[in-house]
């Protein structure tokens, strides 16, 4: 099979943890399915682009209608005898998908091997590839026994199927995995349509909140490299007295015109290179991070518009007053480069990590009446945590992006006055060397007089 090389840790890892699988327990996997059936209660106040994953610039299909569920349950389990089995052909995302089981394990032994596989890909045009984030559990009635694996694969002609060798130890599906000896496979699959221009929604919103409760440590740790490499940079710029104040200096003497066409560059040229930067193929949070950063963007877009008195939203009246703003299809820095600058190197990433006391509360959440309205503001304190870290990201980006044509500027300015005064200090010593030279002529002449005197 072509993605028998697919083990259980085929899929990437992020921050040193496995990203590839969770174990829920019951109380954690009831509040995960009624979160959303909380939510239909009361309207939501949060912005637009939290609720909706539709997009003004994309008339195309979206993360809702790419999204795919299916149940297969397996009877009389423990006494099959298949090396393999395949559920029924279902649909998600457009194509036809079907779940494969080894019962005994592929190429392995004493372990359950689950794959997704590409349904009928021997007679898909030549050049299809099909990319899709999907998750699959393996449980049954009783909700305290439950497992998840999730990973992003691009499946092509030569792997038209991806999973996990060894996605659980027999043994263990004998621990409460079975109940009337059926057990019950779920496979989640959610198509991905990629964009390289700008940031993009990837998932259907029920499933990307489901991811989140999983993977929101991951997605901080991602950004809170990101920023600190960034702050880093920008302390020892700041922290050495004489390149700082040579930069202050070079960047006060250019023209306002300049400093304000030096101070903003166009979207698409930045949207670009951060799609790239943060969107991994192989990672299973690249998906959560790319809607952070469309709904950063967004919220960036709305600030700027509210800034313009056109658009108002109370929730964005919390952030922090932005760095940048979205003019159009321009990016443009909201203030001096130097105290921005200033700004980034000491400002943190917003939304620290859930206390303990939240987390706590969390867990304990299915123990009284309102869950489901504790879960729909839980789930809108995760979003906005996630939006606030996609908007600072951005930010960052920018004002590095933005910085580093300012930077090259001003290493430019250095080097070309550097040159100017080697120029100065050579016409200084051919000077010196050409009056030391008149001098000793003139010396010479007097000796040649004298000597002919006598």
């Amino acid at each position: 099979m072509a993605g028998a090389s697919a083990t259980d840790d085929s899929s990437a890892s992020t921050a040193g943890m496995r990203d590839d699988d969770r174990s829920l327990s019951g109380e954690s996997l009831s509040e995960w399915r009624s979160c959303d059936q909380g939510e239909s209660g009361s309207p939501s106040t949060s912005p637009p682009f939290w609720d909706t994953d539709y997009d003004d610039d994309d008339p195309g299909p979206k993360p809702s209608e790419l999204y795919g569920r299916h149940t297969w349950r397996i009877e009389n389990f423990s006494k099959e005898k298949k090396r393999e089995m395949k559920s029924e052909p279902f649909e998600a995302g457009g194509y036809k998908w079907y779940i494969l089981v080894y019962p005994q394990g592929c190429d392995v032994s004493n372990h359950l091997s689950l794959f997704l596989c590409v349904a009928n890909h021997d007679k898909l045009l030549p050049g299809w590839s099909h990319f899709a984030q999907f998750t699959i559990a393996v449980g049954n009635m009783d909700p305290k026994k439950i497992k998840y694996s999730d990973t992003l694969h691009r499946f092509w002609k030569k792997e038209h199927d991806w999973g996990w060798k060894k996605f659980m130890e027999l043994s263990k599906i004998q621990d409460g995995f079975l109940v009337d000896d059926v057990l019950e496979i779920i496979a989640q699959v959610q198509v991905i349509r990629e964009k390289v221009d700008r940031p993009f929604r990837c998932l259907d919103r029920p499933y990307r909140r489901e991811l989140l409760r999983v993977y929101t440590t991951n997605i901080e740790q991602i950004y809170r490299r990101f920023i600190e490499e960034r702050r880093n940079k920008l302390t020892k710029l700041i922290e050495d007295k004489i390149r700082w104040s040579s930069f202050r200096a070079f960047w006060s003497a250019i023209d306002p015109r300049t400093r304000h066409r030096m101070s903003r560059e166009k979207t698409d040229i930045i949207l670009k290179v951060l799609v790239k930067h943060f969107f991994v193929e192989k990672e299973v949070t690249s998906t959560l991070v790319m809607d952070s950063l469309y709904t950063g963007l967004k919220a960036l877009e709305y600030q700027s518009m509210g800034k313009k008195g056109r658009t108002k939203i109370a929730e964005l009246d919390e952030l922090p007053a932005p760095m940048v703003n979205v003019d159009m299809d321009i990016f443009v820095l909201a203030g001096d480069v130097i105290t921005l600058l200033e700004r980034a190197a000491l400002e943190p990433l917003p939304c620290q990590p859930v206390s303990p006391k939240d987390d706590k509360c969390s867990q304990s959440r299915m123990k009284d009446g309102s869950s489901g309205e504790v879960n729909k503001i839980s789930m809108e304190r995760e979003e906005r945590r996630l939006t606030e870290l996609g908007r600072k990201i951005l930010e960052t980006f920018v004002l590095s992006h933005i910085f580093s044509g300012i930077e090259v500027a001003y290493q430019e300015a250095v080097a070309l006055k550097r040159q100017e005064e080697l120029i100065r200090e050579e016409e200084a010593a051919g000077l010196e060397n050409e009056t030391k030279g008149k001098r000793g002529g003139g010396a010479n002449e007097k000796d040649k007089r004298a000597k002919k005197k006598q």
